[in-house]
């Protein structure tokens, strides 16, 4: 197959749609599909363009000449805001539009565009449809959902504008994919057909993250003793997250000298939230980890945590949980039972009210007085990482799919 990927976020970046846009792309063309990949420089989650890379258009060939990568200028504001968000999207598909529609000549098969940003749905529906190819929309995230219900916009009639936009293009992909059963039922509900809808969640390669028999040498470097609990965020450190209920339940567990909070990561929120919870002795802050070190940072974890905040659920399906089951260690997140993250982590882990930190905390505590129950719950997880999420499964019956809406 010859197929065009169109996505803001792609590798190198370490965490979120990149980090998955990036391995779908060396999957597909490692299997012996020619695949091109429209995208912008690494930024994110830091908000600035990586070291090493430059903010205008280049083109790089990887893979044995099978994955070829443009790369469009784009907007990067420092400090991110509902209007600014918004800028920084559209920056990206003006100047991603000519790059998108030159690839008509090289005539793909399927034009894969990834939500966020709806901006780039457009301009990757019409280069299917001039290519003759099949268009479909991969949503990640309902972004215009969270953005509205998280306060990041507010209007209501720019709400009700955006949509009746986003449900207009929508119903025009030929196929459209998101990462749970909830998001797929969202679908239905903006008006897509169910027969037009697939279930494409995100994944884990169990061989690369595994429960180690010794301990991370990360707990060394933190001066961390073996009988020390160690309590670990691990990933983007945004508004959507609601890490504050992580950070309150430290303040109040700070007299609880056996437990230790390890936050580790970047994002829009990392400087505010440093700073509003200054001086927790039973807190370190670690920067975003490199590749290798991923494994070991993961097992630095006797539990995982996995705040959401409520008018979050079920609009997003955090990905770094697959990295969490996969470790072999429990989690402990704030969701409902009947949302999809909360149906996984009732078998893996403990689940806490959005925003209690106090119930957080508790909660926290009794997994700490109980290795047996931890270590029945994180071999739970790490089968269910293998069982549905790893990434061979995942990506082949993706590669199916393909194949079938191509041919259908």
């Amino acid at each position: 197959m010859k197929i065009l990927i169109h996505g803001i976020n792609f590798s190198p970046e370490l965490t979120g749609i990149g980090r998955y846009s990036g391995e779908m792309a060396a999957w597909l063309a490692q299997a012996g599909h020619e695949v091109r990949v429209v995208t912008a420089p690494p930024y994110y989650p830091r908000w600035r363009i990586a070291e090493g890379h430059a903010n205008r258009w280049s083109v790089s060939r990887e893979r044995n000449g099978k994955l070829t990568v443009y790369r469009c200028p784009v907007w990067v504001p420092a400090r991110p805001s509902g209007l600014k968000r918004v800028l920084h999207l559209a920056s990206f598909a003006a100047a991603s539009l000519p790059v998108v529609l030159w690839q008509i000549f090289w005539k793909p098969d399927v034009v894969l565009a990834v939500e966020p940003p709806l901006f780039c749905a457009p301009q990757a529906w019409l280069a299917a449809r001039l290519a003759g190819a099949r268009a479909w929309l991969h949503i990640q995230d309902f972004e215009i959902d969270a953005a509205f219900e998280l306060g990041l916009l507010r209007a209501g009639w720019l709400r009700r504008m955006a949509l009746a936009v986003e449900g207009f293009w929508l119903r025009r992909f030929d196929r459209v994919s998101t990462l749970s059963e909830k998001m797929r039922e969202k679908l239905a509900g903006k008006g897509v057909a169910a027969d037009r809808t697939a279930l494409f969640p995100n994944w884990v390669d169990p061989a690369g993250i595994y429960p180690m028999a010794e301990a991370s040498a990360l707990r060394a470097q933190l001066g961390l003793p073996p009988e020390r609990f160690v309590a670990l965020y691990a990933g983007n450190m945004g508004e959507k997250q609601g890490m504050e209920v992580v950070l309150d339940a430290a303040a109040m567990l700070r007299q609880a000298c056996h437990i230790h909070f390890v936050l580790c990561g970047d994002g829009a929120a990392r400087a505010r939230l440093q700073a509003s919870h200054a001086g927790l002795s039973n807190v370190s802050w670690l920067p975003l980890q490199p590749e290798g070190k991923l494994n070991a940072l993961l097992n630095l974890a006797d539990v995982h945590l996995l705040p959401q905040r409520a008018d979050a659920a079920d609009l997003v399906m955090p990905s770094r949980l697959l990295g969490m089951l996969a470790s072999g260690r429990p989690v402990l997140a704030t969701a409902s039972a009947d949302s999809q993250l909360g149906g996984i982590v009732a078998q893996c882990g403990v689940l806490a009210p959005a925003g209690d930190a106090v119930a957080f905390a508790a909660a926290l505590q009794k997994l700490a007085s109980d290795p047996a129950a931890r270590a029945k719950l994180g071999a739970a997880g790490r089968a269910i990482a293998e069982n549905r999420f790893s990434k061979e499964s995942v990506l082949g019956r993706f590669e199916r799919e393909l194949n079938e809406a191509i041919h259908a």
